[in-house]
């Protein structure tokens, strides 16, 4: 790591609460969220021209049960100073796409499912990935392997979505073709991303997210039979005004990005800065991530060191340490070498980390966040 990495990665960590104790959270998104369906829908995308953009449109898919068993396997390899195992605070979707229904009205709206749904769909076509996969999901959450929480309804733009639709897009079509949602280009004029839930141009779009985001806790709650405690938004894109729906149905602590481009409508930004404890306009926490882990962004750099460094230097400000980090990393249904490089580098991670601090604590970021508000 060069001065000025070294530098950043202090300077990250001035501001915010603090604790002598060894604390790690894995904050990781887009869990639940269909990308990809399969090698072969990847490969008929590629004959229709929608170009790979980034590692999430070449190996981003639903979780299988090997992705998830190996997971578990890797998550359990360590213990921390109180006979736990890591954790992954798993940023999670309830909805996807329904792709049936959506064919069967001839194209003409946006329809959804839930992720058990869709489980049960994908274990029809494909029993060898997916037949046992909700039931190895709920197994890893009764194991304290896996804590979901919010985020959000779906991995995608609905109002985007349906101007797509309505314009019969190239792009979109052959997706929803293909059972997937991805290599979609963004509307750049309206500075609107198809992954985005809640990207918006005009201010007063808004008004329709308060409904998504009610009726996406409601459907988590039904999923996994408890309400989110925990909130980040799709490519951490949110406005604070949607904060007093999160509230109101129980949401209390907010994942943000240090420093925030916040939106205010046609392309008009207002920066802010964010750190962990810092109380919202509606008294929500927030959590900020200082630790980066993304494998599959990079093959070539030693992500095990390069987190340890990360790590040492939030416990030298005595900041917990909370490690941002994406499903796509742990994926293998499209890559199966994508799966065994972020697994192997995991392992390594938590080995590295346990043996440098036998006290560490390992915790999922809504414990982190009742341990700040309980001080």
């Amino acid at each position: 790591m060069n001065a000025r990495n070294i530098l950043l990665q202090n300077a990250k960590n001035l501001l915010g609460w603090r604790t002598d104790r060894k604390i790690v959270v894995f904050a990781v998104d887009d869990y639940g969220n269909v990308r990809l369906h399969s090698k072969e829908a990847r490969q008929k995308l590629d004959m229709a021209g929608l170009p790979t953009y980034n590692r999430f449109d070449a190996f981003d898919s639903l979780e299988t049960k090997q992705d998830l068993a190996i997971l578990y396997e890797t998550l359990s390899s360590v213990n921390d100073k109180n006979g736990r195992n890591a954790v992954f605070t798993a940023y999670t979707v309830p909805c996807n796409i329904n792709f049936e229904k959506i064919a069967e009205t001839n194209y003409e709206e946006y329809h959804y499912e839930v992720i058990s749904e869709t489980y049960q769909k994908l274990a029809t076509s494909d029993a060898s990935a997916y037949k046992g996969g909700w039931e190895l999901w709920k197994e890893g959450i009764e194991k304290g392997l896996m804590v979901p929480q919010f985020h959000g309804r779906e991995h995608l733009n609905v109002n985007l979505f349906n101007e797509k639709l309505e314009a019969e897009d190239h792009d979109l079509m052959t997706c929803l073709k293909n059972r997937s949602f991805t290599s979609i280009k963004s509307n750049e004029d309206k500075l609107i991303s198809p992954m985005a839930a809640f990207d918006f141009w005009q201010f007063k779009e808004n008004e329709h997210f308060h409904g998504i985001l009610e009726d996406g806790l409601i459907q988590f709650e039904n999923v996994f039979g408890t309400r989110a405690q925990n909130f980040t938004p799709p490519v951490y894109s949110a406005h604070p005004v949607l904060h007093k729906t999160l509230k109101k149905h129980g949401i209390r602590f907010v994942d943000m990005a240090m420093i925030s481009s916040v939106h205010q409508g046609q392309g008009k930004f207002d920066k802010k800065f964010n750190y962990t404890g810092k109380k919202n306009d509606e008294g929500l926490c927030l959590i900020v991530r200082n630790v980066v882990f993304e494998p599959s962004a990079n093959y070539d750099i030693d992500w095990p060191s390069y987190v340890m460094q990360q790590i040492e230097a939030a416990f030298r400000w005595n900041r917990p340490a909370v490690i941002s980090s994406h499903r796509v990393n742990f994926c293998g249904h499209i890559n199966e070498d994508n799966r065994k490089k972020g697994v192997k580098a995991l392992h390594e991670l938590l080995k590295r980390i346990t043996d440098r601090w036998p006290e560490v604590e390992f915790m999922a970021a809504n414990e982190l966040g009742e341990l700040i508000v309980s001080e």
